[in-house]
Order: structure tokens, then C-alpha cells, then sequence
């Protein structure tokens, strides 16, 4: 063990040692710190009973995270601050936002309100807006088996503004900043956080089967559900350099450690499109933690993000060690669970192309739920017409196939032909040849690929209504 996990719980510092590097948040409060007011529900980051609030330092000030401390591991805690819902006890008075909770019969059988008070607890720390919409998006991550939301979503309008200042958290915070990388080992797993980019590389280069840990809802559940010890965790949370979105001009650069919360504005400035997949990308408190960049580097055949990249035209930066390439997002991904990835290499950013105001671009989820639920099929369609005619089709597909691909026979079916609804049905025809894809629990495979084909022609005919209603209002019938 290096130096210690230093983090502040309610304003005091805490340190920890000498603990095992996949400590969860969640079994650390329970049982070591005796917080028992955050519950264990689902321990996979989906129901939101144990959602407790990091206050981290960016750009100088405090910014507030309801996170799921079900997946969340204890050194992941360093240099942040931990709140809980006894932290919002006030000289025994309740919480402004537990007293909207109580006015409002916002508690019925009571176990899932911990976590419903916290997310409501950093929504309004964070400043953000309590209408109806705003409220609901924020509370998506959170499963109340009672139906309480009514209830919940008033106590929310009515807990008022944020009645504490930052300044004294931020101050404190800047007290325990990392100066150096985070190490520590206990019985069969190491976990190393670096401070450079530099480091980093050079890390993951000597340890090329280490787990490389992000947000971690996806690694927290290798260890709460399949109970796996991980021998090597490489965290890239510390790397400032990772942390980084850069305007290129005609693109975007998207740094490994950018989460998806940090992105989101970003992307909708790329298009709307992608603002309406990130609100059922999970709850809020995967977004806050779980990184664009991630999302790729597992590979899965079902992550929301790489289809609608794909369809953008997006290129992967890799790095091993010193050594940078890029290759287009479509060749990472070779079969299931294998990606053209070296050892001792890793993802280090995505580079995401400006989509032009005149494409037709659409971004499409299907699953059983509407919130947070796993894609049953997920479609990213770009389409350029230049007079008439098809002249650029990039579609791609998630939940087809063994793992995100491109469409290649349907945009072969589509380019060069007019841009009408027979040439696209006959795109959707094409379908078939480019995937065969499996039933499984979430759907079956009739209905993936027969939703597949319906997902394209929509695009088409939304794109069409749009442009006659332009049409239509050009010459001054609108």
C-alpha cells in the first residue's frame, strides 16, 4: 500500500488503508462506516437505492454527482468529496429536501428514499432547473416499486434553491488534491491511478492484462454479480489529459475519461439527435460516471453510443506507450468480445465529425423501457442527398449482430439512387443480407431485423415531412 484513499466525508477528511481495491462504496458505508442508510437493491447501478453524491473540483469549482455506490470502488473516492443521506442532518433539523420529501408524501415504503433524496439532493446543489421534464430525466435513475413518483417529482418542485455555499468545500477539496499516483494492493489485486497521460501509458504498456478502469459500470459489475478478483486495475480517472473535449475545427476530440454527463452538451451542439439518446443512456448517475470512451472499449454488441458514432463517421485514436494510431470506429470492433486492440494498448480518445445542417441524421433506441433500459435494437442512420440523389449513406446497427457493424448492403442499395420512398424500402430489403441476427431475451430475431428495416424507412419519412414543411413554408403557405 502507498500512500492512502484520502476523501471528505461531511466536510472532515477520512484516509483509508490497507483495504481490498474493489471495495465498493455501497459495502464500505454498510459495513465499515456503518452508514446504513444507503441500501443495497439491485448492486448493479439499475434501481438507484444506493445512490450517495461525490462533489469533485472542475474548472475550480464544486461539481455534484449523484453516482451508484453499488458499482462504485472505494479509491475512486480520492481527492473527492462523499456525501450520504445522514450527511444532510442539519443541528437535527431535516434537510430541506427531506422536508419537501415528508410535506409531500414523497415515502412509501421507504427503502428506495435514500437514493431519491440524494439524486434531488445533487440536482439541487447543482442549480438545475425543477420543472416536471428536468425533474424526471434526473430521477430516471431511480426505481421506486411503490409508484411514488407523483409525489417524489412534487417534493422536487417545491425543496426551493440550494441553501448552502461551495466556497468552503472547494477549499477543502483543493486540500486534498492528489500529488501523487494512487497505489495500493491488498491480498490479490493491485490498483494503480496515475496523474499523467505519460504514466499512464507507460502503466498499461507494462501490465497489458490489467483491467483498465473508467467509470466502472461496467468493471463494478464484473466484481458485485460475476465475483471475479481482478489481479491488475489501471485507473485513467486522474488523467487530466483524458479528461478533455477539444473543438478541431471540422471535429470533435473526445478524451478517454469523459463521461457521459460532461459530453452531453457537446454532442447536442453535434446534433440534437444524440441529446434524446443520452436521456435513456442509462440513469444520471451511469451518465455522471460511465465515459463515451468506455462504452466503445467493451466492446458490446448493444452499447447505445457506437452505432450512432459510426454513422457520424467517427475515427478511434489508440496509444501504446509512446506509439499513436487512429483507425475508423467501424475496424475496432472484430467479433464478439474481440477489438483491434494490441496488447498494452488502449483507447485514448474518439474523434467525432461536425454533421452538416443539411444531412438527414438519426439516432433510434428500442427496448422494452423507455428509461435505462438495455437496447433490444439501436440504429445510427446519416444520409447526404445532393440533388435528389443519394450521395453518402453511413448506417449502422447495434444489437444485430456480434457487434456493431455497418450496414454495408444497404447503403450499396441506397447510394447513387434517388432519394424516394421505393429506393429506401429497398435499402430495408437489403437488411437481410447484412445481418441474421439472434432472439434472444430481449427480442427476437424477426422482430430485430423487421424493426431494423421500419427504423430506416422512418428516417425517411420524418426526413421527408420535415423538408416539405420547409417546402411549404418557403413559398408562404406556412
Amino acid at each position: 500500500m502507498g500512500r492512502p484513499i484520502r476523501f471528505l466525508l461531511d466536510g472532515e477528511v477520512r484516509e483509508l488503508a490497507d483495504i481490498d481495491p474493489t471495495l465498493t462504496v455501497l459495502n464500505l458505508l454498510r459495513y465499515d462506516l456503518r452508514r446504513t442508510g444507503t441500501k443495497e437493491g439491485c448492486a448493479e447501478g439499475d434501481c438507484g437505492a444506493c445512490t450517495v453524491v461525490l462533489g469533485e473540483l472542475a474548472a475550480g469549482k464544486v461539481r455534484f454527482r449523484a453516482v451508484n455506490a453499488c458499482i462504485l470502488f472505494a479509491p475512486m473516492l480520492d481527492g473527492r468529496a462523499l456525501f450520504t443521506v445522514e450527511s444532510l442532518k442539519q443541528d437535527g433539523a431535516l434537510h430541506p429536501v427531506q422536508q419537501a420529501m415528508v410535506d409531500h408524501h414523497g415515502s412509501q415504503c421507504g427503502f428506495c428514499t435514500p437514493g431519491f433524496v440524494m439524486s434531488l439532493y445533487a440536482h439541487q446543489r447543482e442549480g438545475a432547473a425543477t420543472d416536471s421534464q428536468s425533474l424526471k430525466d434526473a430521477l430516471a435513475g431511480n426505481l421506486c416499486r411503490c409508484t411514488g413518483y407523483g409525489p417524489i417529482l412534487a417534493a422536487g418542485q417545491a425543496m426551493g434553491p440550494d441553501p448552502e455555499s461551495s466556497e468552503g468545500l472547494a477549499a477543502a477539496l483543493r486540500g486534498i488534491q492528489p500529488t501523487e499516483a494512487l497505489q495500493a494492493a491488498e491480498k490479490v489485486t493491485r490498483y494503480v491511478a496515475p496523474l499523467t497521460l505519460h504514466d499512464f501509458a507507460a502503466a498499461v504498456a507494462a501490465n497489458p492484462e490489467a483491467t483498465i478502469l473508467a467509470g466502472g459500470t461496467d468493471v463494478g459489475l464484473w466484481v458485485t454479480k460475476q465475483h471475479r478478483r481482478l489481479a491488475t486495475v489501471i485507473s485513467l480517472n486522474e488523467v487530466a489529459e483524458l479528461r478533455s473535449i477539444d473543438d478541431l475545427g471540422d471535429t470533435i476530440r473526445i478524451g478517454a475519461g469523459v463521461r457521459y454527463a460532461d459530453a452531453a452538451a457537446v454532442l447536442v451542439e453535434l446534433h440534437a439527435e444524440f441529446g434524446e439518446m443520452l436521456r435513456r443512456l442509462g440513469g444520471l448517475q451511469v451518465r455522471n460516471l460511465g465515459t463515451i470512451c468506455g462504452n466503445i472499449a467493451n466492446g458490446s454488441p448493444i452499447g447505445d453510443m457506437p452505432p450512432a458514432l459510426i454513422a457520424a463517421g467517427a475515427t478511434l485514436v489508440l496509444r501504446r506507450g509512446t506509439e499513436i494510431r487512429t483507425i475508423p470506429l467501424e475496424d475496432y470492433f472484430l467479433a464478439y468480445g474481440k477489438q483491434d486492440q494490441r496488447p498494452g494498448e488502449f483507447v485514448e480518445a474518439v474523434i467525432v465529425p461536425k454533421i452538416a445542417k443539411d444531412r438527414m441524421f438519426r439516432i433510434y433506441k428500442l427496448s422494452k423501457r423507455f428509461d435505462q433500459d438495455i437496447s433490444a435494437v439501436c440504429a445510427g442512420i446519416s444520409i447526404a442527398v445532393q440533388d435528389g440523389r443519394i450521395a453518402e449513406a453511413r448506417i449502422a446497427f447495434g444489437g444485430m449482430a456480434a457487434t456493431p457493424t455497418r450496414a454495408s448492403a444497404c447503403e450499396a442499395a441506397l447510394i447513387g439512387k434517388a432519394w424516394t420512398e421505393t429506393t429506401v424500402r429497398a435499402g430495408a430489403e437489403a437488411l437481410a443480407e447484412d445481418f441474421q441476427p439472434i432472439s434472444d431475451m430481449r427480442a427476437s430475431a424477426d422482430y430485430r431485423l423487421q424493426a431494423a428495416k421500419n427504423l430506416l424507412i422512418k428516417a425517411f419519412l420524418e426526413s421527408s415531412a420535415t423538408i416539405r414543411v420547409l417546402e411549404t413554408k418557403a413559398v408562404g403557405h406556412g
